[in-house]
């Protein structure tokens, strides 16, 4: 059976205007993550950007990716990732395996969906999704006053309990999830990537400086 690659991009952003086209060390925003599926052509067999927007898609046919309409009403602001990927599937053939690449993610480890790729199947998951320890001290703020959430006031930091966040690098997950609505199901696996590139989703102009800073850097 077929493993796919889909980068969801929608044509709104209100806080950095028309992000996934960006030009993002000469390329496209999307067009990094489309590179990134073409360079993994021995894990992934098709490559589909599902997009409502009509420069997205020149650029994703451009760079080799093939294109889904997306419609509207599962193109607003506040729709979930997996109506996108749902939407996908409904339109082609039938896969088993799907690897969602955000486009605002575009700096991922080289060998990273090869490794990723190599535990689904040997551990014959259902869901694997990339996640990176936090270091910092987190804490509320309740009626002025801050209330320590994740270690006690003098705690040094490399004493903290191990605490993670999904970075959204990569996602990999069977088929037959999505069109359930999950990606990550309830026993994911959770693939730890400590690597800086793991810090970069971009939604705003310092973001996305902050990723060309370190394209150049690494």
């Amino acid at each position: 059976m077929k493993t796919i690659a889909i980068i969801p991009a929608r044509g709104g952003s209100k806080r950095l205007p028309e992000k996934n086209i960006k030009l993002l060390d000469g390329l496209p925003l999307i067009a990094h993550s489309i590179l990134f599926a073409k360079a993994n052509s021995d894990c992934i067999n098709d490559i589909y950007v599902s997009t409502d927007d009509p420069k997205i898609k020149e650029i994703a046919l451009q760079f080799g990716a093939k294109v889904i309409n997306r419609p509207e009403n599962i193109s607003g602001d506040f729709e979930p990732t997996v109506s996108a990927l749902k939407h996908v599937l409904q339109n082609i053939e039938e896969v088993e395996n799907v690897i969602l690449l955000q486009p605002t993610s575009p700096l991922r480890p080289e060998n990273l969906l090869n490794e990723a790729f190599e535990i689904f199947q040997n551990q014959n998951l259902n869901s694997l999704f990339t996640v990176s320890r936090n270091h910092q001290k987190f804490g509320k703020i309740i009626d002025n006053i801050f209330i320590p959430f994740n270690y006690k006031i003098g705690q040094r930091s490399q004493d903290l309990e191990p605490l993670y966040f999904e970075n959204g690098l990569l996602y990999i997950t069977k088929a037959k999830l999505i069109l359930e609505d999950t990606i990550i199901s309830e026993n994911a696996f959770p693939l730890q990537v400590n690597h800086i590139f793991a810090n970069v989703d971009i939604d705003t102009q310092e973001d996305f400086d902050y990723a060309e800073y370190l394209l150049h850097k690494f």
